[in-house]
């Protein structure tokens, strides 16, 4: 338990009381600190524990906190934060090349008596893999509209490469070259994988072994400069990707239009633009597994929370994984940042909230976590 001694002093002459001001809290009126606060929205959305059983851990150390008022919680510290979600969101579709992917979150629909589907969608700035200085940024974004418009109502300002699966709600962007395709070998591989595993198929292996030999390479220039990563590709990588090509043209020619085989290649080739694209654009990956890899904590905690309870519920977890997210892309302690944001925003000037963001205060966490370990 922290005490805070605040003595009182009083004039002689006048009878004047003077005491030193409270400590500020994170939530107005709130008992809670910035570390209890951190630690409850990190075991919710990173270590999937739903509220219910939180309060029911608590309960067994003998501490009374029950689910409504750890839900207050979580909802005064999205209101916290939510400017810097907002400020992370600006900064990720300022990159020349985004990943962009989304997941369907059910979401309570009172009177209705059953859930709508809300999507949850993911925009990563993330170009470690080039060796770029940009600062690495996520933003996770709750929409209940059409798929199509959710898709690309974010990304109205940006210009450059988009990195995504094939979904056909983002063609609209690449009509007048202000933004460029690239497509996700990962998906293209997943679906020969899925024959493979169910009969396997000769055909199948065979183009799995080719797909492996590309992803051989990248291993060699992940962490190399964009000019070596396509120099290396288009000396390694091109004459692979040609093979692979005819080979799947034959391939198709042989077998049935009808057959789940001829359905992976036709998905293949009907993209082949955009799956190679990263062969002469040393900056671009050859996947899409960094918003892959971003939107598995919200798929785990899914199946653990089974819906959002409201709209407003979807789009306060939407803020906070933002936040906790890009904290992980800049190899953070989430905990530890999340509780250095609350300790320090409800003093902190609004026009310089930017220095409160994932990668601006790296240094100090890390500072921190090591005195700590001493």
């Amino acid at each position: 338990m922290i005490w805070h001694v605040r003595p009182k002093f009083a004039c002689g002459r006048c009878a004047t009381i003077v005491q030193a001001p409270a400590p500020s809290r994170p939530i107005d009126k709130g008992i809670a600190g910035s570390g209890l606060l951190a630690h409850v929205a990190v075991s919710k959305y990173l270590d999937h524990l739903p509220l219910y059983r939180q309060s029911e851990i608590y309960a067994r150390q003998g501490i009374d906190l029950e689910r409504s008022t750890l839900a207050d919680w979580i909802g005064g510290i999205s209101r916290l934060v939510t400017p810097m979600a907002d400020l992370i969101g600006r900064y990720a579709v300022t990159a020349t090349k985004l990943h962009a992917d989304d997941t369907p979150v059910p979401v309570l629909d009172p009177g209705r008596g059953k859930t709508k589907t809300g999507r949850l969608w993911v925009y990563v700035r993330d170009d470690r893999p080039a060796r770029s200085n940009g600062s690495t940024g996520g933003v996770l974004s709750l929409h209940r509209h059409a798929r199509g418009c959710a898709s690309t109502c974010r990304l109205k300002s940006f210009q450059g490469t988009l990195q995504a699966d094939g979904f056909s709600g983002f063609d609209g962007l690449y009509v007048d070259g202000r933004v460029r395709e690239a497509a996700c070998w990962a998906h293209a591989r997943r679906k020969v994988y899925e024959l493979y595993a169910a009969h396997k198929s000769p055909l199948a292996e065979e183009a799995l072994n080719r797909i492996k030999a590309l992803y051989e390479i990248e291993a060699v220039v992940r962490g190399q400069p964009s000019d070596e990563r396509k120099r290396v590709r288009q000396e390694r990588a091109g004459p692979l990707l040609d093979a692979l090509q005819r080979w799947l043209l034959d391939t198709r020619a042989k077998v049935s239009v009808k057959s789940d085989l001829a359905a992976a290649i036709h998905y293949a080739l009907k993209r082949w633009t955009a799956l190679t694209r990263y062969c002469d654009d040393g900056g671009i990956e050859i996947d899409n597994n960094a918003a892959e890899r971003t939107l598995r904590g919200p798929v785990l905690s899914r199946k653990n929370f089974l819906f959002a309870g409201s709209d407003a519920g979807g789009e306060r977890a939407a803020v906070l994984y933002t936040l906790l997210e890009t904290a992980k892309l800049n190899d953070l302690n989430p905990e530890a940042y999340l509780r250095l944001v609350l300790k320090r925003i409800a003093e902190h000037p609004i026009n310089a909230l930017h220095k409160l963001l994932p990668w601006t205060v790296a240094s100090h966490i890390a500072g921190a976590e090591q005195r700590l370990a001493a």
